[in-house]
């Protein structure tokens, strides 16, 4: 493969991870919207997915192995965390500190994958993880305090997936995600009987399903084969961007003074980091 061929699809690898980010950055909005408890949301909209995963995969292909398993495993918490996260604490905190994750995907991703993190990702980690500590000096009431560490456990089961899909760079990861549909949307059955959601509710669930979790999942699929673990983690810069503004111009949800510094930070770093990787490619 010719240097440009391959700098061709590593720009197209990172186009789809910035789409990836859009769609799932509607995740805290949709959520917020629908009016029914956490495990059926997280139930539903992995069904939804399952299903579109299914139409698009046609014939998936099932290996059983460690790293398919795994990454399935870690699909399902991390989506199950991510929505118990946000009915307990703010969009924005959820969604900024499931970003923790590129911390433990450099931590561990020369030990699982051989991808050694240079000296330029551990700044911007490490300036990363100020950017967090600042989220605990706002609003540490009970349910906000546990649905930050909700928040955090998903960004350490985000890395676990991210981590567990590289590694099937050779193969087809995708059936890890519709495995992981599979799971999440059993864990969620005992809970839908329990009120079930209005008309608009529903919408909310399909379009979680359908965009935010389906076609996402796709992209970042195929995106992920085709960059390093911890650019897969550090390239949706525009999740936690767009998340708490599409909750702030629908819902009014604001989050506070230091969140916001916090947020600033974090965004600030990763997307020159971003930057950086652009250039090199």
């Amino acid at each position: 493969m010719t240097e440009t061929v391959q700098t061709s699809i590593q720009r197209r690898a990172v186009l789809l991870l910035f789409l990836t980010a859009v769609l799932w950055s509607l995740g805290g909005l949709l959520i917020k919207l629908v009016n029914w408890s956490a495990m059926a949301i997280a139930g539903m909209r992995s069904a939804i997915a399952a299903v579109v995963l299914w139409v698009y995969l046609r014939r998936p292909r099932f290996d059983w192995s460690f790293a398919q398993l795994g990454g399935a495993a870690a699909y399902s918490s991390t989506v199950v965390l991510f929505v118990l996260a946000n009915k307990m604490t703010t969009a924005a905190n959820a969604i900024i500190l499931q970003y923790t994750a590129p911390i433990y995907v450099a931590l561990f991703g020369s030990w699982f994958l051989g991808e050694r993190a240079t000296k330029g990702d551990w700044l911007t980690i490490l300036t990363v993880m100020g950017g967090m500590a600042l989220f605990f000096l706002d609003d540490l009431s009970p349910g906000n305090f546990y649905g930050n560490l909700l928040a955090i456990l998903s960004g350490m089961s985000f890395a676990a997936m991210v981590l567990f899909l590289r590694k099937q760079k050779t193969g087809s990861p995708l059936e890890s995600v519709f495995l992981g549909n599979i799971i999440t949307a059993g864990l969620g059955l005992p809970f839908y009987f329990q009120s079930p959601p209005e008309v608009t509710g529903w919408i909310g669930l399909l379009l979680l399903g359908v965009f935010q979790l389906g076609f996402s999942y796709i992209f970042y699929t195929l995106a992920v084969t085709r960059v390093t673990a911890l650019q897969a983690v550090l390239i949706p810069v525009l999740e936690p961007l767009l998340n708490p503004v599409w909750v702030l111009l629908f819902i009014g949800e604001t989050p506070g003074p230091w969140a916001i510094i916090g947020s600033l930070t974090v965004l600030a770093a990763v997307t020159l980091r971003c930057l950086v990787d652009a250039v090199k490619v």
